[in-house]
């Protein structure tokens, strides 16, 4: 009797099943590295419907961040200002801008501009800027050298795994006293380490890192 298939025919189902478990492997480590917040969210820079330029404002200008954004060290959210806090300044400042002329276009007619949020946390996640404000964490821990920024984007990934970092050693983000959370040249040092470790420890301040802290 011939053989209709050749005897290395008897390995294909092996080989298949190892082709499948490697492929598998491979999906896996794809998603595990390249879907995470580090690729998919870092660079994010939404086009906004007025074109704002935080480089001009808060870095040639030398505006603070809280003129604007009036809530971070009272509640958990940065809030985007009102046009009313623009027209502060651009009742008569540059007053024939195109993108003024927009500001001023929905000022007066009593509606809010839609800007697109950048930083977006799950809903599941709870974070509180006033309290990471109050001991001493700027702006640029999380968002960046926005001062330099013509367009926001997000540089770092928000994911729980970055921020759990941060818990286990938060000295390096805590500023002495005195600096300013929107000093954005400020950088830490050996001085102001030792400073922030006394600081824990005196006011007995213990970054969570259980579930329920940002999850509730």
């Amino acid at each position: 009797m011939s053989v209709i298939f050749p005897k290395w025919t008897n390995q294909i189902p092996t080989i298949a099943a190892l082709s499948a478990m490697l492929a598998g492997v491979c999906v896996v480590g794809i998603v595990w590295y390249w879907f995470s917040p580090k690729h998919t969210d870092v660079g994010y820079a939404p086009k906004q419907p007025i074109a704002y330029s935080h480089k001009l404002h808060a870095g040639l200008m030398g505006m603070d961040c809280r003129y604007c954004h009036t809530a971070v060290e009272v509640g958990p959210h940065a809030n985007v200002p009102a046009s009313e806090t623009c027209m502060n300044c651009h009742k008569g400042v540059r007053i024939d801008s195109p993108e003024i002329q927009k500001l001023t276009a929905a000022h007066q007619a009593g509606l809010p501009v839609h800007w697109d949020k950048v930083h977006l946390l799950p809903d599941y996640a709870y974070f509180n800027h006033a309290a990471h404000i109050r001991v001493g964490v700027g702006c640029k821990s999380c968002h960046g050298r926005v001062d330099q920024m013509e367009v926001v984007r997000q540089v770092e990934p928000l994911s729980m795994g970055w921020c759990l970092e941060c818990h286990r050693d938060p000295a390096p983000h805590l500023r002495p006293e005195g600096v300013a959370v929107t000093d954005m040249e400020w950088l830490p040092t050996s001085d102001s380490l030792s400073a922030a470790a006394a600081r824990l420890e005196a006011r007995e301040i213990r970054p969570p890192e259980h579930c329920s802290a940002c999850h509730r």
